[in-house]
């Protein structure tokens, strides 16, 4: 419940977060499969501080696609991936995927 969007779209009530130790002084690394905005980084480093205060995050992405509407840069990125802010990408499996774009 950390997102800043929640009077945007519609809320579907997820699994409690849990982590099963005390993350203060652990070097912590978030994963994340597509990094766009920012938004979602931030509120997972904003739930993050509930548990605890690490001596240090880091990110790894799947995907990067660009358009960053905070200061926030990845770690450790699989594929940076350039898009039109209008282009959805679908990460799978099989593969990404770029929908209203071009599949590269």
């Amino acid at each position: 419940m950390f997102r800043d969007d929640i009077g945007m779209r519609p809320v579907v009530p997820g699994a409690v977060s849990e982590i099963p130790r005390d993350v203060t002084g652990a070097v912590v690394v978030l994963v994340d499969d597509v990094l766009y905005t920012g938004r979602t980084v931030r509120a997972a480093l904003e739930g993050l501080n509930a548990f605890g205060r690490p001596r240090a995050v880091q990110l790894a992405v799947l995907v990067d696609r660009g358009h960053r509407e905070l200061p926030i840069r990845p770690d450790f990125v699989g594929k940076n991936m350039p898009t039109h802010p209008t282009d959805e990408v679908d990460v799978s499996a099989d593969g990404v995927v770029v929908m209203n774009g071009v599949a590269r």
